[in-house]
């Protein structure tokens, strides 16, 4: 009987700790249930769908290739910089309303809470203290090459 007992704790407190590790709580840069998923994507700038990314301050929004469960913003900065972000609020789990979105060519939005950031530096300035996820890049000025990847 204090064998079957003390199984049962173990199992019992290995089955909170599991989800307690699987729930909905910070961590360094996102909250744990933010979408885990390989990034891979190369985009040639010299093409028209991208012509606004030559610009510094121009951005898009990326569905293609392995592009992330939502898809990608990347905005030019100045120079050969660029900000790739996950479209994901890295904040909140989620959920049908919680893709961000670019306001005015300044902000970036999170719908479901109004949550804010600064499109060209990815910092907070409304509601949440989490930045954008961000993903790496490669740029070639010579061929007007850029890659994203994590």
């Amino acid at each position: 009987m204090k064998k079957t007992f003390s199984t049962l704790i173990i199992f019992t407190l290995l089955t909170i700790s599991t989800l307690y590790t699987n729930s909905c709580s910070n961590r360094d840069d996102t909250v744990s249930c933010f979408p885990t998923t390989t990034i891979g994507v190369t985009l040639n700038l010299s093409l028209p769908a991208y012509y606004t990314l030559n610009q510094p301050g121009g951005w898009l929004y990326i569905n293609e290739q392995q592009s992330g469960t939502r898809g990608l913003i990347v905005v030019r900065g100045s120079g050969n910089t660029f900000k790739v972000y996950d479209r994901n609020a890295p904040h909140i789990c989620p959920d049908t309303n919680t893709t961000l979105e670019v306001k005015d060519n300044i902000s970036i939005i999170c719908p479901k809470d109004n949550a804010q950031w600064i499109l060209l530096t990815g910092q907070p300035t409304a509601v949440s203290s989490l930045a954008p996820k961000t993903y790496f890049y490669s740029y070639d000025s010579i061929t007007n090459i850029l890659n994203i990847y994590n």
